[in-house]
């Protein structure tokens, strides 16, 4: 998962949750002293969304000075007057923040005022359209989907995030959980509102969300993992008496039944209720202004101002670039002339290339997956500088979501180092998973992909909390993990390997083919059908999986471009680089820059690359003394 999305979107798929006891009124001080205006301002800003995200807080780890006050028992409010309210406080900060004369400040300054202006301008660019969701780092048309919403949200949270080493954390995590039915409720009297305003998922995610809401609440509430979290981690509190620890698990279950279960019913009930109205049409266009909304989605997801139509002609060129490329090296794997689909199947067909859909066989995709990991990290230092020391754990999806989950997404490491990053991998169907395509997914997701990126931009010091907690964007961030993958391949990790190297090129042809379905869903009116045909014989790809990327798309507007826009971008920059400094390039220098400020926006990354090429010039420039007279 890319990180603004975590933001923009995980959070607020937790969007409609209750409100705290009391707000206060003048936030706590943080734990970072400032030292100018601007860093005093960022700080400020940091604590308001924290104490207005305190998910984000836990997920982070911080302390509760820095989120503004308590926050382990504590849970967003998405309520219509708490989210009108949010927006006119985001607001308040950008108007200050603009204030700034950036061209007094010094240049590291300034650059942290654009970070900071373009994250609040990506979520308040959703607020002027009155549906969805938006406030902060992002936004998105619908909250409830088969992809998004607190029913599948919040219980992977509770299990993966809220601590429990502590009875105060046993307690917390039973707040949390009783919270939880206001949660569903309210999430689902937006999702009514907003049918009112002519704004309904498309009919194929209504069906998907529902089918998984019924199926979580057709378990047995002892055995949902809301439940079976607590009872498993409180029983391992140390000083907690077993019956004190069993009583938890009681209370949680008592909760789940009588609460939790009654709600995500009610959610399934208003879904079913809305299908008659729902549309098979995937694409934004139908929505109220939905052309003009699907333009700010993909601005604020690409950080650029690429239009539909240009990022559409983008996608096209890259995919037959790409095509003729993996056309190259099937023939070199004595693969049979033919349509590039049915022959990339052929590989998958191959002895040895499955695992077994079975326990066994995803525990050796799981150590293969391990092992491919710790054979690129001993070699990073070949091509970087700047190493993370976060460590990445490699798990499964959870069962109760892997039905509408993507195939893999990256979860942060804890800032206080309680929990390491975690690449996830949606093992629901083996078959998805060919041996050739998975080292190229670890390199995205992993190292140096996402994980590698996002924990350097966390441990680096002199940069504001803000930048290395809390800034992200989509178009840098996957932009990076795409061209993590291209780095791969010339640091020569496919040798040996050539049926490995054409996963990676179907990746990347997976990714071109992205631009082109993305915005033919949502500008050019492409069915659902259209969409998915067009994947399959690109790509060559399960039709399972295609499915659920294309409805993948349908519901998240703009956020596949941002893949390829974002490494075209960083291997611009780099041709840029080492065609302007000759024998003064430096591969090493130059990842260093682009991880070394953290995640910015695709502008801010290109103007930055621009200074730091003219710098090596001048300091590469041969001194030229007076002629002798």
């Amino acid at each position: 998962m890319n990180y603004s999305r975590y933001l923009a979107l995980i959070l607020s798929a937790l969007a409609c949750l209750p409100a705290p006891a009391s707000t206060p009124a003048t936030l706590a001080p943080s734990a970072t002293v400032a030292t100018s205006p601007v860093a005093a301002l960022l700080d400020e800003l940091s604590t308001a969304v924290l104490h207005e995200f305190p998910e984000y807080a836990t997920s982070l780890g911080v302390d509760e000075a820095r989120a503004g006050g308590p926050f382990a028992a504590r849970l967003t409010d998405g309520s219509p007057a708490a989210v009108a309210a949010r927006v006119r406080l985001f607001q308040s900060y950008r108007d200050r923040l603009d204030a700034f004369d950036r061209t007094a400040l010094p240049p590291s300054e300034s650059v942290s005022v654009e970070v900071a202006l373009a994250m609040l301008d990506a979520g308040l660019a959703g607020a002027p359209f009155g549906y969805g969701d938006y406030g902060f780092g992002g936004f998105s048309p619908y909250s409830v989907t088969q992809l998004t919403g607190s029913y599948l949200a919040m219980p992977d949270f509770l299990e993966s995030q809220q601590p429990l080493d502590t009875i105060a954390d046993a307690d917390a995590y039973l707040a949390r959980l009783a919270g939880f039915e206001r949660v569903l409720d309210e999430e689902t009297a937006g999702v009514i509102a907003d049918a009112e305003k002519g704004v309904t998922p498309p009919a194929f995610a209504l069906e998907g969300a529902i089918r998984q809401l019924n199926d979580f609440a057709a378990k047995a509430p002892a055995d949902t993992v809301l439940v079976t979290s607590i009872r498993r981690r409180a029983a391992a509190i140390p000083g907690l008496a077993p019956e004190t620890a069993a009583d938890y698990a009681t209370r949680a279950e008592i909760i789940v039944r009588e609460h939790v279960l009654p709600a995500y019913r009610r959610q399934s009930t208003a879904l079913i209720a809305l299908l008659p109205r729902a549309s098979a049409e995937p694409g934004v266009w139908r929505l109220p202004r939905g052309e003009v909304y699907y333009a700010a989605c993909l601005q604020a997801q690409t950080s650029t101002d690429l239009g539909p139509n240009e990022i559409h002609e983008m996608g096209l060129k890259l995919v037959a670039e790409i095509r003729m490329e993996i056309d190259r090296s099937l023939t070199a794997q004595g693969i049979p002339p033919g349509p590039l689909a049915e022959r990339l199947k052929q590989i998958a067909k191959l002895p040895g290339q499955l695992y077994p859909d079975t326990d066994e066989g995803r525990a050796a995709l799981l150590a293969d997956l391990n092992h491919q990991v710790a054979v690129v990290e001993a070699r990073l230092p070949e091509a970087f500088g700047r190493l993370p020391k976060a460590r990445v754990e490699i798990k499964r999806v959870p069962v109760y979501a892997q039905t509408g989950a993507p195939g893999g997404y990256y979860q942060s490491a804890a800032l206080d180092g309680s929990r390491p990053g975690a690449y996830y991998i949606n093992l629901r169907d083996l078959a998805e998973w060919p041996r050739f395509t998975l080292p190229t997914l670890s390199y995205h997701e992993a190292i140096p992909g996402h994980h590698m990126q996002i924990s350097i931009q966390q441990e680096m010091a002199g940069l504001p909390f803000f930048r290395t907690a809390l800034a992200g964007f989509n178009a840098y961030a996957e932009g990076w993990a795409l061209y993590s993958e291209q780095m791969a391949d010339e640091m020569g990790l496919y040798s040996g390997d050539p049926l490995g190297r054409i996963g990676y090129l179907q990746s990347a042809l997976f990714r071109a083919a992205r631009l082109v379905v993305d915005t033919g869903i949502h500008h050019r009116r492409w069915s659902r059908e259209q969409a998915i045909d067009y994947m399959i014989e690109t790509t060559g790809d399960q039709r399972s999986s295609v499915v659920t990327e294309v409805e993948r798309y349908a519901v998240w507007p703009g956020q596949a471009t941002a893949y390829m826009v974002g490494r075209q971008s960083i291997i611009r920059l780099r041709d840029q680089a080492r065609t302007q400094l000759g024998a003064a390039f430096d591969l090493k220098s130059f990842h260093d820059l682009i991880l070394g400020q953290g995640s910015v926006p695709l502008t801010t990354l290109e103007r930055q690359t621009c200074a730091w090429i003219a710098n090596r010039r001048m300091e590469s420039a041969p001194i030229k003394y007076p002629s002798a007279r």
